[in-house]
C-alpha cells in the first residue's frame, strides 16, 4: 500500500509529460504545415556526382540547431540516401517520398556537432544549408539546414566535394557555359 501513491503519481506526471510532448508536436505541426520539403524534380535525368548512405538527423532553421521543423517528408530521423548531381541533392528518406533541392537553392555545405536529439564528436554531422521552396515568392525562402550522419567517410568526402562544386558552378560566372550568358 505505501508503495502504490509513489506509483500512482509517477505515472500521472509521466502522462502529463506525454500529454505536453503531443500538444507541442501538434501545435508545431501546425506552425510548419505551410512549408513546402524540396523543389519539384528535374524532368531529365542528370550526371550523378556522388551518393552515400546516411543517417538524417533533422531539418532546423538556419543557425537554431536545436529547433526542429515539422515539415512533411523531413520531420523525423530516418535512414536516407543522398544522390548529388549538376542539378541539385535528392534526399531520399526510408518511408517518405524523395525530396529534391534544387542547385540554386544551396547555400553552403559545412560540418557541424550538435543538432536537435543528436550530438557526435567535432565535425560528425553534415549540415546542408539551403532554402525551402516557396510558392508565395522568391524573397520569403525560409533558410534552413538539414544534419547528417554519412556512414562511409570515404562516401562523406564525395558528397561534400560533389556540393562544393556544384555550389561553385552556380556562384562563379566562369563555369557557365556561354547559354546562359
Amino acid at each position: 500500500m505505501d508503495r502504490s501513491i509513489p506509483a500512482i503519481i509517477t505515472a500521472l506526471v509521466l502522462l502529463g509529460v506525454l500529454v505536453l510532448m503531443w500538444r507541442s508536436w501538434r501545435k508545431r505541426s501546425r506552425r510548419d504545415a505551410g512549408l513546402s520539403a524540396g523543389y519539384p524534380m528535374p524532368g531529365s535525368a542528370a550526371v550523378e556526382l556522388a551518393r552515400a548512405e546516411a543517417y538524417y538527423v533533422a531539418t532546423t532553421p538556419r543557425d537554431a540547431p536545436l529547433e526542429r521543423l515539422a515539415i512533411r517528408g523531413l520531420g523525423f530521423r530516418a535512414r536516407a540516401a543522398l544522390t548529388v548531381s549538376e542539378t541539385g541533392v535528392v534526399l531520399d528518406l526510408d518511408g517518405n517520398q524523395p525530396v529534391f533541392v534544387s542547385a540554386a537553392a544551396i547555400d553552403a555545405i559545412g560540418a557541424a556537432q550538435v543538432a536537435i536529439d543528436r550530438a557526435v564528436e567535432t565535425d560528425g554531422l553534415v549540415r546542408l544549408s539551403w532554402r525551402l521552396n516557396s510558392a508565395a515568392s522568391t524573397d520569403d525562402r525560409r533558410a534552413v539546414d538539414s544534419f547528417f550522419r554519412i556512414i562511409d567517410p570515404n562516401d562523406r568526402a564525395r558528397l561534400v566535394d560533389s556540393i562544393r562544386t556544384i555550389i561553385a558552378a552556380r556562384t562563379d560566372p566562369a563555369h557557365q557555359d556561354e547559354s546562359e550568358a
